[in-house]
């Protein structure tokens, strides 16, 4: 603090004197910090070069903002046992499978497909020939022609109830009278000749009776069809050696629709 007899040059000098120190003070502080820096820095250098540690100025001033870096964590997996497919031994039995097929019981109306016949027609239901002929002759809906036994796609064939034939021929008997005419039924195998042997007529009479039956054709006949013949025109044939007398042959394959005595010319 300055005196009171102090001139104004002592005051002047006594200040800048205080000043002085007071700058010399803050510089030997600054000296001795820097100083105190530097041996840290130095210190850090040579820890860091002892102990091979790779050193990064980033490692002392970080970046203001830093960048997170995300490091995949591999995932352990759990290996998972694939089943491998396995063969399947079938063992064959010799039981068969039974598949069971509808039965039919009555008479049923079938519908013509392309490539159809009566004969595939008839293997094809298991029914007789013959008898599948003669059912569908004598409809009013269908009239099926023996003679030309064709079908069309779309005709309605009537099928006869399984079992169904037509009747055994009715024998003629020896004294029935001669001439008398019959319808007789054409059946399978059957010929002039051999209808003529077995109802006592002759081919030549037949042939005259049914002109539609051609002669060039060796009389020719179709399964189902009807022709006129008189009966017993000649004398049956004798009994053979150990026939009974009286017997009558039994070879009479025909069946007869009609059997009206006719009186003869």
């Amino acid at each position: 603090m300055p005196k009171q007899d102090d001139t104004p040059k002592q005051v002047i000098d006594s200040y800048r004197k205080r000043r002085g120190d007071q700058g010399q003070n803050w510089q030997t502080i600054l000296i001795f910090i820097v100083a105190t820096l530097l041996l840290i820095a130095g210190t850090g250098f040579l820890v860091f070069w002892l102990t091979g540690t790779e050193f990064s100025i980033g490692t002392i001033f970080p970046s203001d903002t830093p960048t997170p870096t995300s490091t995949p964590t591999p995932t352990p997996v759990t290996p998972t046992a694939t089943p491998s497919p396995t063969a399947t031994i079938v063992v064959p039995t010799d039981t068969p499978t039974v598949t069971l097929t509808p039965t039919r019981s009555s008479a049923v109306i079938y519908v013509a497909q392309e490539g159809d016949s009566l004969y595939a027609i008839a293997e094809q239901f298991e029914v007789d020939l013959f008898t599948l002929i003669v059912v569908n002759r004598d409809r009013e809906d269908f009239a099926l022609d023996p003679v030309n036994p064709f079908i069309r796609v779309g005709d309605e064939i009537l099928i006869p109830a399984p079992g169904e034939e037509i009747p055994p021929a009715t024998p003629i008997p020896l004294d029935a009278p001669a001439g008398m005419l019959v319808a007789y039924t054409v059946r399978p195998g059957d010929s002039v000749q051999s209808v003529a042997l077995n109802l006592r007529s002759t081919p030549e009479d037949i042939f005259a009776r049914n002109e539609f039956i051609e002669e060039d054709q060796e009389g020719l006949l179709f399964v189902g069809q009807i022709i006129n013949v008189r009966v017993n025109l000649v004398t049956a044939v004798p009994t053979e050696e150990g026939q009974d007398e009286g017997e009558t042959p039994q070879n009479t394959p025909g069946s007869i629709s009609t059997l009206t005595p006719t009186p003869s010319p």
